[in-house]
C-alpha cells in the first residue's frame, strides 16, 4: 500500500505550495547545507515542486514498512525518527528543522525504513513521486542537481552509519 503524506496523517492541515513560504524553507534547510550548491531562484523553483503541511504533535508522518511515494522536508517543529528492533520502538535521530526523510523510498522504491513520529507542532515540505517526475521533466537541470543532493546526502549517511557500526574501519582502509 502506498502511503500518501495527507492519507497516512489525516489531521494534516493542506498549507499550499512551499513556494508560500519559501523564506521559511530556505532558513530551514540553509544550517544543513544540503541546497548549497542551489541559487535562492532555484530554490524557489524546486519549492514550487513541495506541498507544505502542518502536522500536530504526535502524528506519524512515515510509517516504517509502508511504501513510499514521498520525501518530505521539516520546515518547522520538532520530529523524531523510530525504528522497531526486536518489537521495541528505539529513537535513533531526533529530526531538526532542514532535515530530509523518506527520500530512500522515494528513490528506491522500497518500503519506509524506518518511521518517523512529530514531537511538536510541524510544518513538512512534501515532494511526491510524481512531483520529482515532473520536475524532472519540466526542468531537467534542476532536477538532477537535486537528484545529485539526494545522491551527496544518502552517501554521507551511509559513511555515518558504517563508522558508527564499525568504529575503526576508516583508519583501516587508508
Amino acid at each position: 500500500m502506498t502511503s500518501n503524506f495527507a492519507e497516512l496523517q489525516p489531521d494534516a492541515e493542506p498549507l499550499g505550495t512551499v513556494s508560500g513560504f519559501v523564506n521559511e524553507f530556505i532558513d530551514a534547510v540553509k544550517p544543513r547545507h544540503m541546497f548549497d550548491d542551489f541559487s535562492r531562484q532555484e530554490t524557489a523553483l524546486l519549492s514550487e515542486y513541495l506541498e507544505c503541511f502542518g502536522v500536530p504533535r504526535d502524528s506519524t508522518v512515515v510509517r516504517e514498512g509502508d511504501e513510499g511515494d514521498f520525501l518530505a522536508i521539516l520546515v518547522t517543529g520538532h520530529a523524531v525518527i523510530v525504528k522497531n528492533y526486536d518489537g521495541e520502538d528505539k529513537v535513533v535521530h531526533a529530526l531538526e528543522p532542514g532535515e530530509m526523510i523518506g527520500e530512500m523510498s522515494l528513490v528506491d522504491g522500497q518500503r519506509r525504513f524506518a518511521s518517523c513520529v512529530t514531537t511538536e507542532p510541524s510544518d513538512f515540505g512534501v515532494m511526491t513521486r510524481d512531483s520529482f517526475n515532473a520536475l524532472l521533466a519540466d526542468h531537467p537541470r534542476l532536477g538532477n542537481k537535486f537528484m545529485l543532493m539526494l545522491l551527496r546526502l544518502n552517501t554521507s549517511r551511509l559513511r555515518h552509519a558504517t563508522v558508527k557500526m564499525l568504529p575503526g574501519i576508516l583508519e583501516d582502509s587508508v
